[in-house]
C-alpha cells in the first residue's frame, strides 16, 4: 500500500469528498485507512447496572482507492510512485513534481537517569 501512517491525504469519492485530514491507521489486509474527522460514525451504548448509556463518534475505515495523498512540496493531491536511490533506499515519489513525499522521521531522544 503506497499509503502510510501520518501522511495527509484528500478524499476523492463518498459522502466526505473534499476533506482532509492526516491518516491514523492503516490495515494493508483490509485495504482500509483510517483518516481523522473522515467518515464519522456514531455507535449507541446500552446502559448497564454499572454506567450510563452514552453515544460514542469515532472514525470509521474507508477504502484506501477513495483516497489521494496531498504533497508536502506541490500541495495537491497526486498519485505516488517509486524510485530506488543511490543509496538503494526505496522512496515514494509525488508524481507530478518527483519530489519525495516520505517525511523524515524524528529519532526518539532517550532519557537520561
Amino acid at each position: 500500500m503506497k499509503i502510510k501512517t501520518g501522511d495527509n491525504v484528500v478524499v476523492i469519492a463518498g459522502k466526505d469528498k473534499g476533506k482532509t485530514g492526516k491518516v491514523m491507521r492503516v490495515m494493508a489486509k483490509k485495504n482500509a485507512i483510517v483518516v481523522e474527522k473522515v467518515n464519522i460514525k456514531t455507535r449507541h451504548i446500552r446502559k448497564t447496572t454499572t454506567r450510563k448509556g452514552e453515544k460514542i463518534r469515532f472514525e470509521a475505515p474507508i477504502n484506501a482507492s477513495n483516497v489521494k495523498v496531498v504533497c508536502p512540496h506541490c500541495k495537491k493531491a497526486v498519485r505516488i510512485g517509486y524510485k530506488i536511490g543511490k543509496d538503494n533506499i526505496k522512496r515514494r515519489l509525488c508524481k507530478k513534481c518527483t519530489e519525495t513525499v516520505d517525511q523524515p522521521i524524528i529519532a526518539k531522544s532517550k532519557k537520561k537517569k
